[in-house]
């Protein structure tokens, strides 16, 4: 049988560089509405004040400017709000409901935004004010007073959409705000509920289907019901608006919940009658993207990166994807270009990891010193330590990360983690064992660190350490599939203790059920107990999922074991070209053809 490979070290290589290359169907679905506004600066008493004031009114004004610039903001609202109530004055009214609304007071912000939509039927802002408010926004999160009752709430947004239809301004705008407003609820089907039922008088409106939809969307979670729903209104919205983007945007996303075959089909066919729209082509390549169809995802972002050659997004979508594709010139080039027209340290740390994975490690190095933005530099001063361990500087390594100025507790554990990894990567695989211990006695409940001793007690036979480590983590994180696919795949591989470790496996798989390396985990359990087809078929989704050298080396076995050994050298062979010194895999080889 194979040996093990570490946890720690498959997790990581499945999320690693694994950045966002474009906006995901369902955020561009969302409605795009305003955010809530930045805290209002002072106002100048000179020229942004009703004049003709009493002295009385005067001075209050004054005492708000003077309580906003103190930083004293529940005052200064109340002081512009009283004001506007006196003079019926617009703008009072509008500062007095943006100072309370972004500092989340809820009756202030709600009597000012009732008084400014008064003044102002027209504006928009007091409405969407007023509509997160009742949804339970900021401000009604940590306000003054609770959340209006559930009747209460609905017969005020009955009568909002019933005034912007009789008003002659439409309801459209007041359904795309809507979930919005609801955001931050908890209970998703009270609000599919709610706006259902809101939505019931506006048959002919494609904004309340979307709303509905998306709703629906947003509580359906696995229910195929109601992502059947979601569809079902959101296909209304389309039969009324066909070419309408934000609904086949979020028409793909709920097929994709199907099947991301049917949101590629249903996008691509979308595009024949509208080629030109970028908002449906990103969302295209992301799902290319899901499918791992690199090549095909880049080819998309080159051309709406030469359509908008000053978006950045775009630009950034060709370069890791172009990372991602191992094509290391084109990547070069083209994070060096986003280099070089500003950046946050994203192109600089990707240019070093570029100079890491070609082998120019002193490059490497000196890429990963220059990055100093935000929490990228701190992750770069990490890698070079790494890297010096490649270079077999191991001393060197360990005085650079001594030196390092771990402030956070994250930041001393990683500093450990990453000592421990230097040794380890040199062979000394008690020596980084003992870092890690250290680093426990230290932070004994750290949940990285427990896994990290729980692995290299592993590779060091020391099972009873690895065993109560990992179980230590569950009792911490009981709901963890990585801890419980660890301590099930160390039963089922290092001990008899099989049916024990396969249980644990199953009880992670239903937590994670397309986690590649738990599938990876149920199959060698499987194979173990002597359920060959049945291994095959959890091995098999696992390589699809993952093309992993460790789960090929699995795959292989059970295959070779079946008979179908053709099968397993040609599997073999694939992973040998981009792992060729992977120890699982040429260990499984060596044994097997022995």
């Amino acid at each position: 049988m194979s040996m093990s490979f570490p946890f720690r070290l498959r997790r990581a290589a499945a999320a690693a560089f694994t950045a966002a290359i474009a906006a995901s169907p369902a955020a561009l679905a969302q409605p795009a509405l305003p955010v809530p506004s930045a805290p209002v600066q002072a106002p100048s008493a000179s020229g942004d004040l009703p004049t003709g004031l009493s002295a009385d009114l005067f001075y209050r004004l004054l005492l708000g400017d003077i309580a906003l610039q103190r930083g004293d903001a529940a005052l200064a609202a109340r002081a512009y709000l009283e004001v506007a109530q006196e003079l019926k004055d617009v703008r009072l009214a509008r500062r007095a409901a943006e100072i309370a609304y972004a500092t989340r007071q809820r009756a202030t912000a709600e009597a000012a935004a009732t008084l400014w939509l008064e003044l102002a039927p027209d504006a928009e802002r007091p409405q969407q004010i007023l509509a997160a408010l009742a949804g339970g926004g900021p401000a009604a999160r940590d306000g003054e007073v609770g959340a209006p009752a559930e009747a209460d709430l609905k017969a005020r947004l009955e009568k909002l959409l019933a005034d912007q239809a009789l008003s002659g301004a439409g309801v459209a705008d007041a359904f795309l705000q809507l979930n919005r407003a609801f955001s931050r609820q908890g209970d998703k089907a009270a609000v599919y509920a709610m706006i259902r039922d809101l939505a019931a008088p506006y048959a002919s409106s494609p904004e309340a289907h979307f709303a509905v939809s998306l709703a629906a969307l947003n509580a359906a979670g696995t229910d195929p019901a109601m992502v059947a729903i979601a569809l079902e209104r959101v296909d209304r919205a389309l039969a009324l608006k066909p070419d309408w983007e934000r609904a086949a945007l979020l028409k793909s996303e709920i097929l994709a919940k199907r099947s991301t075959d049917e949101a590629v089909a249903y996008l691509s066919a979308f595009l024949k009658t509208q080629p030109d729209s970028r908002p449906i082509r990103g969302a295209l390549a992301q799902h290319y993207v899901e499918q791992k169809r690199l090549s095909e995802a880049r080819t998309i972002f080159e051309a709406l990166a030469a359509e908008e050659p000053d978006v950045r997004e775009y630009a950034m979508g060709v370069a890791i994807l172009s990372y991602q594709l191992k094509d290391w010139p084109a990547a070069e080039a083209q994070f060096t270009k986003l280099a070089a027209n500003g950046d946050d340290g994203t192109a600089q740390l990707y240019l070093a990891q570029i100079a890491e994975e070609t082998k120019r490690y002193e490059v490497a190095i000196t890429r990963y010193k220059a990055v100093t933005e935000g929490d990228r530099a701190w992750l770069a001063k990490l890698r070079v330590a790494a890297v010096l361990g490649k270079l077999n500087r191991i001393d060197e390594g360990r005085r650079w990360l001594a030196d390092l100025p771990a402030v956070t507790i994250d930041q001393r554990i990683q500093v450990r983690q990453a000592e421990a990894s230097l040794l380890r990567e040199a062979g000394d695989l008690a020596g980084a064992y003992a870092v890690l211990e250290q680093g426990l006695a230290e932070f004994p409940d750290a949940p990285d660190l427990l896994y990290d001793v729980a692995m290299l007690a592993e590779k060091l036979d020391r099972l009873d350490v690895a065993e109560a480590r990992l179980k230590r983590l569950i009792e911490l994180k009981p709901d963890d599939p990585q801890a419980l696919n660890a301590l099930g795949y160390t039963l089922v591989d290092r001990t008899a203790r099989i049916e024990e470790g396969r249980a644990l496996i199953e009880k992670a798989l239903k937590l994670s059920p397309d986690d590649p390396f738990i599938l990876d985990s149920m199959g060698w359990a499987l194979f173990k107990l002597g359920r060959y087809d049945d291994a095959v078929v959890y091995l098999g989704r696992a390589y699809a999922g993952r093309p992993d050298a460790e789960i090929a080396a699995h795959l292989g076995e059970v295959l070779w074991v079946k008979g179908e050994r053709d099968r397993a050298k040609e599997i073999w062979a694939a992973q040998l070209k981009d792992a060729p010194d992977h120890p699982v895999l040429l260990e499984t080889m060596r044994r097997l053809s022995r």
